[in-house]
């Protein structure tokens, strides 16, 4: 539901290239390795967009990306998630 030809090409780039590869995946580290990867600071929405593809490709549940952005900014406001480029925060 989330999946458009950016973040297809993202995924492709960090090697994911099926739902069960993907299943095994947590937003934290896909969103780290491909901030690596390109050497910059990604949208935090990306983060919350791996969270949503994540949870339908584990469940079979469709939610929007958004729906998973008030728990992100949850975890960063409490310091449990630091998604700077540099960070070498937490999982």
């Amino acid at each position: 539901m989330n999946v458009g030809p950016a973040v297809e090409a993202y995924l492709v780039d960090l090697g994911i290239h099926a739902i069960d590869q993907l299943a095994r995946q947590t937003a934290d580290e896909l969103y780290r390795r491909l901030q690596r990867r390109i050497g910059k600071a990604c949208d935090p929405c990306l983060h919350d967009t791996f969270s949503a593809i994540i949870h339908e490709a584990r469940t079979g549940q469709k939610r929007p990306w958004f729906s998973f952005t008030p728990a992100r900014k949850r975890r960063e406001a409490t310091g449990q998630l630091d998604l700077r480029v540099s960070s070498r925060a937490r999982a």
